[in-house]
């Protein structure tokens, strides 16, 4: 494993972008934000405002992908307030007993703060039942699961002729990974590394039924061409989309965040009490991204922090190797109980895919071959 020079991004990321320095794109993003002429973003934003407002024939102006996490406050609220823009708000439910008690109430503050939501609730038995798949063929709790909660909103824009989907962040420059651009345009989203441009293939491969994944069927290119829908990155336009403004300003919107034992790092894998809210599975499968690719949601978190000034690379370096990966034993177990696995079972898939590249034996422990320093 190699790191960003800068940060500690490994590139061992699924298409990771290093330059001749060493150094990552976010990083190399990061450097040239103070260059930016952010007004001129800003206006060609409210053009992009103005064309769904002349386009909209259904009432609403635009979709909002939402969770009711803290990215979801922002974008809504700004949406709403600063660009003027009358929003939808679409949200694909988790099951019932995959959500938190947290994560419903965030979603019930967000609509009490006014806007109205359409909740696509995909059959929990097929969702349960691809979660499984998903996990024991790619190591990822999460395979399946993206596949609704993304291709759900062109699905709705497309049902209901509105123009605009606004997304939060743009993957390639928070995190440099596939399925970004490097501008405002998100109409390549679900070419990203786990929606792998829609591709469904490994989940009929196991006896689903097409009828069964209606939600899970992205619409094609031509018929997102055809309705004329543009997907933006709203974090694009912005100098202060991020983690450190989104947080504390959706708190103040009254998102419900982390407490207790579920805000302690080193049970969850997770260093901010306001990420990752509405569902717990997601510390097994950051522990086992982390198994598979050398880091996790704390190593995300550090590098961005780092490459926006808010810590020193020593200290990132401190709290990932503190950090990183950690899972309380508790949310495997949540887990196991929802898709029906045994636990030995879980640690029988999630050793398949560590990687012997980058790990290797200490005794009774694993450890990084080259750890970031």
């Amino acid at each position: 494993m190699k790191y960003c020079k800068v940060c500690i991004e490994p590139d061992t990321r699924p298409d990771a972008s290093f330059d001749e320095a060493g150094i990552c794109l976010p990083c190399r993003y990061a450097r040239e934000t103070a260059e930016i002429d952010w007004d001129a973003r800003f206006r060609e934003l409210e053009e992009i405002a103005a064309w769904a407002k002349s386009t909209n024939v259904s009432g609403y102006d635009c979709i909002i992908p939402v969770s009711g996490g803290k990215d979801s406050h922002r974008q809504a609220v700004y949406c709403r307030d600063r660009l003027g823009l009358n929003p939808l708000l679409v949200s694909c439910a988790y099951p019932p007993e995959e959500q938190t008690d947290r994560g419903a109430a965030n979603m019930a503050n967000l609509i009490e703060l006014g806007f109205d939501c359409i909740y696509v609730s995909p059959g929990p038995e097929t969702w349960r039942q691809a979660m499984r798949v998903g996990f024991t063929k790619f190591g990822n709790i999460y395979k399946s699961t993206e596949l609704p909660l993304y291709a759900a909103i062109p699905k709705v824009a497309i049902a209901y002729h509105i123009p605009l989907v606004v997304y939060g962040e743009n993957p390639a420059i928070s995190w440099g990974g596939a399925g970004g651009s490097l501008d405002g345009d998100a109409n390549r989203l679900k070419y990203s590394n786990t929606l792998s441009g829609g591709d469904m293939s490994w989940l009929l491969d196991e006896e689903f039924q097409e009828e069964d994944l209606y939600w899970y069927t992205y619409p094609s290119d031509e018929d997102i061409d055809r309705a004329k829908l543009r997907l933006i990155y709203l974090g694009y336009y912005m100098d202060d989309f991020n983690d450190f403004v989104n947080g504390p300003e959706a708190v103040a919107n009254g998102l419900q965040c982390r407490d207790g034992e579920d805000a302690d790092p080193e049970q969850t894998g997770n260093l901010e009490v306001f990420d990752a809210l509405d569902c717990d599975f997601l510390s097994a499968n950051q522990m086992i991204k982390r198994m598979k690719f050398g880091f996790g949601k704390v190593s995300e978190q550090c590098s961005m922090a780092v490459r926006w000034g808010r810590m020193e690379r020593a200290k990132a370096v401190e709290l990932t190797t503190n950090y990183d990966g950690r899972c309380a034993p508790r949310f495997i177990r949540a887990f196991c109980d929802f898709t029906g696995l045994s636990e030995d079972k879980f640690w029988e898939v999630a050793e398949q895919y560590r990687n012997p590249d980058i790990w290797e034996r200490d005794g009774n422990e694993w450890k990084l071959k080259h750890p970031p320093e």
